[in-house]
């Protein structure tokens, strides 16, 4: 079983998002020792902005197919301005590829990269869920729930932390509540 770890915060080591991601990870690899496990780090090394001429470049296939062989992806990233950073919307505009993760067809767009197993460590300093006054400026999860839904992922599974910013009580509060999430998010694992 494959697994393809991304992070894209550039918080480096104080990031709550890669903590969590890691957390993921972890769980994953203590339920599964002889799980393959792949890891990109967008901001150490980010992707350029798509551009018509490099689509097709060998670097390009290359995420592609890495995204493809993956069983479970891990993605860990932060709420920047209201939406996913522009390195993760760069990986993802490599993972978007018509005939490859979807194809439209007489009924409309059929996602291909079904079966997979999508887990997102998201972190906001601010408190933009469900019923708060600023819900309707959150598209970090309402982007990747759409775009993983387009390809055929229907059930993206989310691990919140929020009001990190708030004060030092309320990140060690999310970040306490997130990574006991993370630790459990094992259960659905295959046997090994």
């Amino acid at each position: 079983m494959k697994l393809l770890h991304i992070d894209s915060s550039i918080q480096g080591t104080t990031s709550a998002s890669r903590t969590i991601s890691t957390a993921v990870v972890d769980s994953l690899r203590a339920a599964t020792p002889t799980l393959d496990i792949a890891y990109r780090d967008l901001a150490a090394a980010p992707l350029s902005h798509l551009q018509l001429d490099s689509f097709a470049q060998a670097q390009n296939m290359d995420i592609l197919a890495e995204f493809q062989a993956a069983d479970i992806v891990v993605i860990g990233t932060g709420l920047y301005n209201f939406t996913i950073p522009s390195q993760l919307k760069a990986w993802i505009d490599r993972i978007l590829v018509a005939g490859q993760t979807f194809r439209y067809g007489d009924k409309g767009v059929e996602g291909l990269a079904g079966g997979k197993r999508i887990i997102v460590a998201l972190a906001r300093g601010g408190i933009y869920g469900a019923g708060s006054p600023m819900a309707s400026f959150e598209h970090a999860e309402s982007l990747l729930r759409s775009i993983f839904t387009f390809i055929g992922i229907h059930e993206p599974e989310f691990i919140i932390a929020e009001g990190i910013k708030l004060s030092e009580e309320a990140r060690e509060q999310a970040l306490d509540a997130a990574i006991s999430k993370a630790r459990a998010i094992a259960v659905n694992m295959p046997a090994d």
